[in-house]
Parts: structure tokens; sequence; C-alpha cells
């Protein structure tokens, strides 16, 4: 069943398993007690299993201590019924399943960018890299967001003394040039299923397709696809200028997004960026593309600036807000799917 989790919700039993499956890869770890830190079991590949609860039962089986007696699991797709089918990889995820296959009291699936909205009620600021001038950040909505392969979205919203993780689906929405460079370039963007979107460019696969795009538009012919790793790799040591441009345009249209998300949401308790390609462009992101588009927001140009613009330097932040969510449900309210052993009957 699919339903709003709040603070009348049943509470988890310890230990919990939390997890944040991908489309490439999928990390569990275990939550011994309320508050306390994951400890991570294992990061596995999706694609060396045929199925959600066959990676569990590998990864559990090389793990020392008690097994779990609940779970809560965040998950690259939209959370819209009792399968949940990732975006980008062939797993099915079902809580009722998972709690049956491991003789759990509980099991709730979420999108991934749930927990890392949760983490980011309490983000010390150590575990942030500011992009563009260090603000003070407001008590509004905060923004989390992040290119990986695919694109997350989310927001926490206060809302009494609740705070609401509102989950999107941006990167499916539709993006177009808004100048000249860009004018020059996506003629050349290879379309996914007819469409350019939020995640055809701003991903890992989009970090190659606008490689792709960049050397056609300034060579005038195509050249091999190039790995998203092997572009960030070669534009940050500038031995490829498509490539080097190719990150240029990535930082730019990133903030653009960030941008029209924190508009949207009236986000004035900042903007954090996840995922794994932004932790790897910080002095891409710091030159000035990024926040200038991220400002360009007339007529709420003053109001931008006085957003704060961070990327999260925690690693694995999703299990961190996992367990935050396990820990206190009576703050939280969020949608996903919820499994209780009493429906087994």
């Amino acid at each position: 069943m699919v339903d709003v989790l709040k603070a009348a919700s049943s509470r988890f039993e310890y230990p919990v398993l939390v997890g944040d499956i991908g489309g490439t890869n999928a990390r569990f770890g275990l939550v011994a007690a309320p508050e306390a830190a994951p400890l991570l079991l294992a990061h596995v590949e999706t694609a060396g299993y045929p199925d959600p609860s066959t990676a569990i039962r590998a990864v559990l089986a090389r793990a020392e201590g008690p097994a779990p007696r609940s779970a809560i699991l965040a998950v690259a797709a939209r959370v819209d019924g009792p399968a949940v089918q990732l975006t980008n990889a062939a797993w099915i995820i079902e809580g009722a399943r998972i709690g049956r296959d491991f003789g759990l009291s509980r099991a709730v699936v979420v999108n991934d960018y749930v927990p890392v909205a949760a983490g980011a009620a309490w983000l010390a600021p150590e575990a942030l890299t500011p992009i563009g001038p260090a603000r003070a950040a407001g008590n509004g909505a905060r923004l989390v967001l992040g290119p990986g392969t695919g694109f997350g979205a989310a927001a926490l919203v206060p809302y009494a003394d609740r705070l609401a993780i509102v989950s999107t689906e941006a990167g499916h929405t539709e993006f177009g040039p808004a100048d000249a460079a860009d004018f020059e370039v996506w003629p050349f963007i290879e379309p996914v299923e007819g469409r350019i979107t939020v995640e055809t460019v701003l991903s890992g696969p989009g970090l190659s397709r606008l490689h792709a795009a960049v050397a056609r538009a300034r060579s005038g012919r195509g050249e091999p696809r190039l790995d998203p790793a092997l572009v960030t790799e070669r534009g940050l040591s500038g031995e490829d200028p498509h490539a080097a441009e190719a990150l240029g345009l990535f930082a730019k249209l990133l903030g653009r997004v960030c941008g029209d998300l924190a508009l949207t949401f009236l986000a004035t308790g900042g903007v954090y960026i996840g995922g794994g390609i932004a932790p790897r462009i910080l002095p891409v992101l710091g030159r000035g593309g990024f926040r200038e588009a991220f400002e360009r927001k007339a007529p709420f140009a003053a109001e931008m600036r006085a957003i704060p613009t961070s990327v999260i330097a925690v690693h694995d932040p999703a299990l961190t807000g996992l367990a935050a969510l396990a820990s206190r449900p009576e703050i939280f309210v969020y949608h996903g799917q919820s499994w209780h052993a009493a429906e087994r009957l």
C-alpha cells in the first residue's frame, strides 16, 4: 500500500536495515538503535543481482551481529504502488516481499531523495562545501537535488512542528536552451524517447551527451561517446577542450535548474547538491557559471543572491537520512510505501 507516513505510524523495530538503491549501485547498512549512526554493510552493483532480496541476502550473509527486524529503503524511482520499478535498472522493489523474505515487522520504501532531504535538516557546516558566497541559511524550505545515474530532487518544508518532505520528478521535466551558447549546442544533444529533459543532460549519461554535442558543434563531426568519468577527467585536466566546455555547460545548466527549483519551493533554507557528479567537479562549479545562472532569475535576482548553495560532502548521506527517518517518526511527514507484518493475514 502507498500512504503518507507520519507521526501516527508505528515505529521501527531495531536493528533497522537501511538501503540506498540506485540505478547503478546499492548501499546497505544497519542501524543498531535509535539515534545510532548507520553501519555500512556493503556497496554492491545492482546489475550483479537479479532482484533486491537476492542482494540483501548476500549482504546479510557476510554481516556480523543480529538480523534486522525492520527496513527502510530509498529507491531511485517514483514510489506510486506496491511494486516499484527502478527508473534506470531492472530491479522491482516490493516492500511486502522484502518484509516477508526476511521476517521483518515493517518495511518502508521511499523515493531516494526523501532521506537526503531528511538529512538536510541537520547538516553541519563541515558537511558542506559552499558554491559561491558563504551565506547563512534562512528558516524556509530546503532543497536537495543531485545528478548521478539519473537526477533526483526533493524539498524539506517546515510546517508547524513537522518537517514535510516533498519528493519530485523534476528530472523528467522539459529542458531547453536559454542563451546563445546553449543554442549552438542544443541541436546536437541526443534526445531520450523523443525528449530533452533535465535528466537527459544533468546526469552521468547526460554529461556524455553534452560532450558529444559540444564536439559535434565545434568540429562539425561526431566523436565516439565517452564515459562520464573520462569526460570529467579530461575536462578537469584540460587535455580535451570539448570535455572542458561540456563541464562548464553542465555547471551552468545545473545552476539554472537549482535556481528554478529554489524559486518553485521558495527555498530560503538553502540548496544542497548531492549525487555522484557534483563532488568531483567542485572547481568547475566554483568558477562562477553555476552561481551566475542560479541568480539570473529576474525579477527575483536579489532574493536568489541571498540563498546559499552547497555541495554535500558527507559520504552516503541517504543512509544517514534513513537512520533519521527511522529514529524520529514524530518529526517527518513523507510519502512512501509501507508494509507491516500484520498484513500477512
